[in-house]
């Protein structure tokens, strides 16, 4: 099933708008419904979103260390509320 109107670019779509689209992409290559030409435009598409979203993440973790003046660092289980034992 071809889609009538070309996506938009990804830089136009929020992080959520991006990350919905790539789930709702994989659903449809999981369900194997597609075409190989169809697999293939998804396959890229998908590279395209998850590219977008990772350089996203990242560019929010650098914002969040800079807020926290470089305080940021990995989260230890035991820091978690019940803790890790």
């Amino acid at each position: 099933m071809a889609r009538a109107s070309s996506p938009k670019p990804v830089t136009e779509l929020t992080f959520e708008q991006a990350l919905d689209e790539l789930d709702a992409l994989v659903r449809r290559m999981e369900s194997g419904d597609l075409s190989l030409d169809e697999s293939i435009a998804a396959y890229r598409r998908g590279a395209e979103l998850a590219r977008y979203c990772q350089g996203t993440l990242a560019a929010a973790e650098q914002e969040i260390k800079k807020l926290d003046g470089e305080l940021l660092k990995p989260l230890e289980p035991s820091e978690l509320r019940g803790g890790g034992q």
